[in-house]
């Protein structure tokens, strides 16, 4: 209770740096031209508002218990069976760090060669993750200060960068942009698309909203923050995107790009610099609280300098890395929800709030064992619900997305398998004891 420190504006930072990163701006940009950037607005908007919600209630359970988001998942899927999540979480996050740190080594080399003249984006993308490194080791101390400075830097140049652009370019010209003959993207699943990168921070929200003062006030905090972050880095990624498409310029999931024509880049380079710094550090100390999870006998700093190095050597991949974003986002969706549905119903529904986080995390009463360590309801729950997702996402894909349903399903799957089970055992116990 004594390191629960972090108040209001701390938690609502994070969430502000967590979200406001060129990944997400990338994110927005893909909307266009298959949608309008009205509609694609409103779809920002929406997706913004309801993804937060789960977010917002995942990072209550991590107040209440003080634990990690990884360790809580043993109270769902047994003391052994959140091993695989916990390793799958790490090797995603890595990935995300691997795109982002190069983003930030271009937006830096820019500002650099900007400055002094002096260009070299693989130096400057070690550089960059090098610093990421080193504010994880401090933990979420070293995280709550920086956010504090990162996030209200980010939201002042933001808006700056939103009032170059609507007032250099013709904002009619970005509303009548000419749509996509053959779209592959509609509202709906632009909206789907939203709330599955809002899925993407399920893995690390309670990893720093244990840290909060109040379960109220941290959800509170999260909910706000991620919703301003959201529409804003999606927002000007749609923008950004449309306009350069207005221009006749190569489509850009760049601002610094389009801006630097204006004298403007410098700024824009800046904003991309800082958020990936921001979330990259956030990144790696939940990937390496989760790689803690598989392996608890190691050294926090010296297991997140390995993981760091590993993301410095991902992220010198460049281009190769950005081909395939659109589907690495997808991909993390038909991984993500599932989990996370799984572990809020188990919460929320199933044990109705109470858990026992001294046994989650030393596990000296086994009520979270189940059998040999693994929770056969969270499984096959997960397997239905993940191959719903994958099927009804690359073979047949919905026109209205997957993943609100494959939340939803996840969800009542592991409730009825759950109550199912729980019954089954309290019958089998009832029969032992009269005969």
């Amino acid at each position: 209770m004594q390191q629960r420190t972090v108040g209001f504006f701390g938690i609502f930072s994070i969430w502000v740096s967590a979200n406001f990163v060129i990944t997400t701006i990338l994110t927005g940009m893909l909307f266009l031209p298959d949608i309008s950037f009205l509609d694609a607005l409103k779809a920002i908007f929406l997706g913004s508002v309801i993804g937060a919600i789960p977010i917002a209630l995942m990072g209550r359970i991590g107040t209440k218990t003080g634990l990690p988001t990884m360790v809580i998942a043993r109270a769902a899927f047994g003391q052994k069976g959140a091993l695989l999540p916990a390793a799958a979480n790490t090797v995603i996050l890595i990935g995300w760090s691997w795109i982002q740190a190069y983003m930030a080594g271009l937006s830096l080399d820019y500002a650099i060669n900007f400055l002094t003249g002096y260009s070299n984006i693989n130096l400057f993308t070690i550089l960059t993750q090098g610093l990421v490194i080193f504010i994880a080791i401090y933990g979420i101390r070293g995280i709550d200060k920086v956010q504090r400075f990162i996030s209200s830097a980010m939201l002042i140049l933001s808006f700056t960068i939103f009032y170059k652009l609507f007032t250099a370019y013709d904002v009619h010209s970005l509303i009548q942009l000419q749509l996509s003959e053959n779209p592959e993207t509609t509202v709906i699943i632009a909206f789907d698309v939203v709330i599955a990168t809002a899925f993407s921070w399920m893995s690390s929200v309670c990893d720093y909203n244990r840290s909060a003062k109040s379960e109220t006030g941290g959800m509170i905090a999260t909910y706000l923050g991620y919703i301003l972050a959201s529409m804003l880095a999606l927002g000007l990624g749609a923008a950004v995107g449309g306009f350069s498409l207005v221009l006749g310029m190569e489509q850009t999931y760049d601002p610094v790009v389009l801006l630097a024509a204006h004298g403007f880049g410098l700024v824009a380079a800046i904003v991309v610099f800082l958020s990936v710094v921001s979330t990259n550090a956030m990144a790696l100390y939940s990937a390496n609280m989760s790689f803690l999870n598989v392996f608890p006998k190691a050294s926090f700093w010296k297991s997140a300098i390995i993981l760091g190095v590993i993301t410095v050597m991902g992220a010198l991949l460049k281009e190769r890395l950005m081909t395939h974003f659109f589907d690495f986002v997808l991909f993390i969706a038909t991984l993500y929800i599932p989990i996370f549905s799984i572990m809020m119903a188990d919460f929320y529904i199933v044990k109705k709030q109470r858990y026992d986080a001294d046994d989650i995390a030393l596990d000296k009463k086994g009520l979270y064992r189940y059998i040999k360590g693994f929770h056969p309801a969270a499984f096959i729950a997960y397997a239905l619900s993940a191959a719903f997702a994958l099927y009804f996402t690359y073979v047949s894909p919905l026109t209205i997305g997957s993943t609100v349903i494959t939340f939803f399903l996840a969800g009542i799957l592991y409730t009825v398998l759950a109550k199912m089970m729980s019954s089954s055992s309290i019958t089998k116990g009832k029969s032992e004891k009269t005969a």
